[in-house]
């Protein structure tokens, strides 16, 4: 098989295609959960907290000297990212736990028994008809 036959084998399996749009759904979703985090969740506990912006929350390493930016250490951002990730990581994890419980209900879940055969069909006729005579 040719490198370019198994290259394309490769690249349109389900797998890969699948993958990808996992990638990117998560790429959106990471984007919604940063918004919720830094509009939604932070400003409160920075009111409950005496009104702390947590996005401008620094360590000041090296002032600004002339056209020089200051050198900072922003501890606030680093927090902001934290709770980014362990909101998604909790949604990762409930989303998980459902499929996993889905998963075992359809294991559990009784087999229906298989259709009988044409073979099994006409031997209960014939049985049914010696019951008869």
């Amino acid at each position: 098989m040719g490198m370019m036959s198994e290259f394309k084998e490769f690249a349109v399996k389900g797998n890969v295609v699948d993958m990808a749009v996992g990638i990117i759904i998560g790429g959106a979703f990471g984007k919604i959960v940063t918004s919720f985090v830094s509009d939604v969740v932070m400003p409160p506990i920075g009111v409950l907290m005496g009104g702390v912006d947590f996005s401008n929350l620094a360590i000041v390493v090296k002032e600004a000297v002339d056209k020089k930016p200051a050198v900072l250490i922003s501890y606030g951002k680093f927090l902001m990212t934290v709770i980014d990730f362990a909101i998604i990581a909790f949604v990762i994890f409930m989303a998980i736990k459902a499929i996993n419980s889905l998963k075992k209900k359809e294991a559990e879940a009784p087999a229906a028994p298989p259709a009988p055969t044409k073979e099994e069909l006409l031997l209960t006729d014939i049985r049914d008809l010696l019951k008869n005579k």
